[in-house]
């Protein structure tokens, strides 16, 4: 199952609705995919005492980690960096096995023309460091609220085409670097 993660908890977040469009796209190629939404995490994961036991709640969404074949982490870009819930979410997460030669893809989107590039780049370092396994093939999407429908599905067929893109590249990815 690959494991993809919005980057947010933020109600009616773009980044869930960009999230969803790829979870399609996993469906349409046949392959296993869930989604995460940082909404879902529980209130006491939050509670300073969780840094030396992590509440049982959380257990079922580390072990989602753990036994997801890669990650597609979509992250929007808050003031030039990705939003601080995705860092905690990062931080909670056993080290280092959660991430160890782990494949991982990323999008990014933002509000702005860069369309998350900064807030990508920097959840990369922070990976890199963890030892995953970063497909190279990003897709970044700039002005994303002007590319969504009302129902959250993107309007951009040459977007779109890329995240199809990059669910088949990911899943070639994943088996050529030996994921599970």
């Amino acid at each position: 199952m690959i494991l993809i993660i919005a980057g947010t908890h933020r109600p009616g977040s773009n980044t869930q609705k960009v999230a969803g469009t790829i979870h399609r796209h996993y469906l349409a190629a046949g392959q296993d995919a869930e989604i995460y939404s940082l909404a879902e995490m529980p209130a006491d994961i939050f509670s300073p005492a969780a840094y030396a036991t992590k509440p049982q709640a959380w257990l079922a969404v580390q072990q989602r980690v753990l036994d997801a074949r890669g990650l597609h982490v979509v992250t929007p870009e808050y003031n030039g960096s990705f939003p601080g819930v995705l860092k905690h979410f990062i931080d909670m997460l056993k080290f280092p096995e959660s991430f160890e030669k782990k494949p991982v893809a990323f999008v990014g989107n933002s509000a702005g023309v860069w369309g998350g590039l900064r807030a990508v780049e920097q959840l990369q370092m922070i990976f890199g460091y963890r030892n995953a396994y970063a497909f190279p093939e990003r897709v970044f999407i700039p002005a994303v609220h002007t590319k969504l429908d009302d129902a959250g599905r993107l309007t951009d067929a040459d977007l779109d085409a890329r995240l199809s893109k990059q669910v088949v590249g990911f899943d070639a990815f994943i088996s050529a670097v030996g994921g599970r």
